[in-house]
């Protein structure tokens, strides 16, 4: 029996149950091996388009397509064993309704294997969560900061600082909640804003720049892990990986240049007979 057929992979309906109870760990994923370092450790992966920005040094994630996601949920996949792992459905795949969305996430679920596909709130997104979850299709929402909305509004910007916002972002999380979504992204928002959505909504919220009071917590691993000069305000860092490589390689390209790399241990010499 293979390894992973050994290992039972976490479900949507298990993350769903979670909801007040114990804390859903998660993290971004682009790669197998990142994937299977985390895979112990995290209830689900999100293979998010931020690989557009993280990965392939891109301003924004509007340029992502599913092609790439469908690459990058691959390599996930290949990594991670038990964790359910989740794919963005990225910018112009899903919001012209949802045959289009529905055949997007057949895409991604055929292609990669993933067990559910995230997408972000915006008109006639409950009706589209709707028709995805009847058809099979496990669905996240996401509310609050929307990052493929970027271009409409003006760059990263915090959500539900307005009387107004407010009643919208937990006006859309209600729909996305009605409408079956077994878990919800609440990004951007002020801390009181994000505990009365959790309180609001049956699914499990997932807190990014959000509360500690959501169900649970979600960061882009090369933020937490500190591989960028700059991180957002909501980010902890729990390691500095950057200076660590910046000191490794700089030892390397010492030691090429001085002629003690490769040594005696790394290099193949003639067996005697």
């Amino acid at each position: 029996m293979s390894r992973h057929e050994k290992i039972q992979r976490i479900t949507a309906p298990e993350i769903y149950a979670r909801k007040g109870q114990k804390k859903i760990v998660s993290l971004t994923a682009y790669t197998a091996p990142m994937a299977a370092l985390l895979d112990p450790h995290a209830d689900f992966l999100l293979v998010g388009d931020s690989v557009g920005m993280v990965l392939h040094g891109m301003t924004s994630t509007v340029g992502v397509t599913l092609e790439m996601m469908i690459m990058h949920g691959k390599a996930v996949m290949r990594g991670a064993m038990r964790s359910m792992v989740v794919v963005d459905l990225p910018f112009g795949t899903y919001e012209s309704g949802p045959q289009k969305a529905f055949e997007s996430s057949a895409r991604l679920l055929c292609e990669t294997g993933c067990q559910a596909v995230k997408v972000e709130a915006c008109e006639g997104m409950p009706e589209t969560i709707d028709y995805l979850v009847k058809r099979g299709i496990p669905v996240m929402g996401h509310v609050g900061l929307r990052p493929q909305a970027t271009n409409v509004d003006g760059g990263f910007r915090a959500k539900g600082r307005s009387a107004a916002e407010r009643e919208r972002v937990i006006a859309e999380a209600r729909a996305v909640d009605a409408a079956g979504a077994f878990a919800i992204v609440v990004e951007g928002v002020a801390s009181d804003l994000a505990d009365e959505i959790t309180a609001a909504v049956k699914a499990p919220t997932i807190g990014i720049g959000a509360s500690p009071n959501c169900d649970g917590q979600i960061l882009v691993t090369d933020d937490m892990l500190g591989l960028f000069e700059w991180t957002p305000k909501f980010v902890r860092r729990y390691a500095s990986l950057r200076e660590t490589i910046d000191k490794a390689v700089a030892h390397y390209a010492e030691d090429v240049h001085s002629g003690h790399f490769p040594g005696q241990a790394e290099i193949y010499t003639l067996r005697a007979k």
